[in-house]
């Protein structure tokens, strides 16, 4: 009797192992491509990422770099570096230039192909990721209350 208790505990210690692994792996892979990384322009001109990486690339939009059509051109700068971007689509109505962006999208040759373009929404909010950056660089300025 004391035998079989022990074998029923150590199969159902295994088996919730190999659930917990089991779970762990597909979550994993429901992560893949979940997972965005943000890059700065300074780091994507540093160590360009791999052509077929999805990441997200933020800065703010240099000034006269803005080109309308039926595939917006313009640059992403954080001051340290700049890096051009191409998108199709429509961009939000608060996208401008000087002003913070973050898009997602990939580098195809050295330009940033844009998939989603996100900009800030009222006068004052950039995002975290882009203020940390400019941070960095050293040109970051507070927003004027």
């Amino acid at each position: 009797m004391k035998g079989l208790k022990k074998k029923r505990r150590v199969q159902i210690i295994v088996l919730a192992f190999v659930a917990l692994a089991i779970s762990g792996a597909l979550i994993g892979y429901a992560f893949q491509d979940g997972i965005n990384f943000f890059r700065s322009p300074s780091q994507v001109a540093e160590a360009p990422p791999a052509p077929n990486e999805v990441f997200r690339l933020g800065g703010l939009v240099s000034e006269g770099s803005l080109e309308r059509g039926e595939v917006i051109r313009f640059s992403v700068t954080d001051g340290g570096a700049t890096v051009p971007v191409t998108y199709r689509g429509i961009l939000p109505d608060l996208f401008e230039e000087n002003q913070g962006m973050i898009g997602t999208g990939s580098l195809v040759d050295g330009v940033f192909v844009a998939t989603e373009i996100l900009a800030k929404h009222d006068e004052s909010y950039m995002p975290k990721e882009v203020v940390d950056a400019l941070k960095e660089q050293g040109v970051y300025q507070p927003p004027e209350s």
